[in-house]
């Protein structure tokens, strides 16, 4: 499929190399893609010379052939899209939906609303950046160009992406902020649950109570690291799991549903360098 990007050069002097190795990072085989495909042109569809220094406001146009998306389209659900550009977009994932799918042929998750909905505007790539699990509802940052993918997924290995998930819990914390560092591995008597284990993946929460009353406490969270059910495991392991969540000790709840909503996100703009704060509707 043909990919389109523009991007205004921030400051004099910038070479397209500079820019797609240093600036942006790409991996070695999109940037030979790229040069390859002589994707970069100015406005006026002119190639542009990848050594030659740039002015600042200088328009430079992206258009390559590169990978499409696999996901089916679905419009079992209506998308709740919480910001977008021509970049990237960030929509809500409704709680009980996965946000990928795991075998071929399913089109009940998150990235199939996704493509439904782009594929009305013309569009076939969308790939998410990162997930929340089934039975959390909330933010998920999907890139719209394998560009802006690339850059993202570096964003999140460097976390810079921040992510702020609100916990309702059992009990009251006593602690009015902390953070939670306990590893995290595969629990042997439970084939989906986790455990803090020493063996495992290292895993830290940062956490800063928001509200409480006599039977909970809301808490507002901060992964450093991403590990599976982190926030869940770790909030048990301090004796206060989610309220509703019975696999980590939690009260059975009758909704069969735990309190865990991934709230907000932030970042700076890959491409634009605005900074990017989204909250979704609670």
């Amino acid at each position: 499929m043909l990919h389109t990007l523009t991007y205004t050069v921030p400051e004099d002097g910038l070479t397209i190399e500079v820019i797609l190795q240093e600036k942006w990072k790409l991996g070695k085989k999109l940037i030979h893609d790229l040069r390859m495909q002589k994707a970069v042109s100015d406005t006026n569809g002119e190639l542009l010379q990848w050594k030659l220094p740039n002015k600042k406001g200088d328009v430079l146009v992206f258009k390559w052939e590169g990978e499409s998306s696999n996901y089916l389209t679905s419009d079992q659900n209506p998308l709740y899209v919480a910001y977008e550009d021509e970049y990237l977009l960030i929509a809500s994932k409704p709680r009980g939906v996965s946000t990928h799918p795991n075998e071929e042929g399913q089109n009940h998750t998150m990235m199939n609303f996704v493509m439904h909905y782009l594929a009305g505007k013309g569009q076939n790539y969308a790939e998410h950046v990162h997930r929340i699990d089934e039975g959390t509802k909330g933010l998920i940052v999907i890139a719209k160009n394998p560009i802006v993918k690339g850059m993202l997924d570096r964003m999140l290995e460097n976390k810079t992406i921040i992510r702020t998930y609100e916990a309702i819990v059992e009990g009251q914390m006593k602690s009015q902020h902390g953070t939670i560092r306990a590893a995290i591995g595969n629990d042997r008597h439970h084939p989906t649950r986790k455990r803090v284990s020493p063996s495992g993946q290292q895993a830290i929460t940062h956490y800063e109570v928001a509200g409480r009353n006599d039977h909970y406490t809301k808490v507002h969270a901060v992964l450093e690291t991403g590990r599976t059910h982190q926030i869940r495991v770790h909030f048990s392991h301090l004796g206060h799991p989610i309220v509703g969540d019975d696999l980590y000790g939690a009260k059975k709840s009758p909704t069969k549903t735990y309190e865990l909503h991934a709230f907000k996100v932030q970042f700076v703009h890959p491409i634009t360098g605005e900074m990017i704060i989204v909250e979704d509707k609670k």
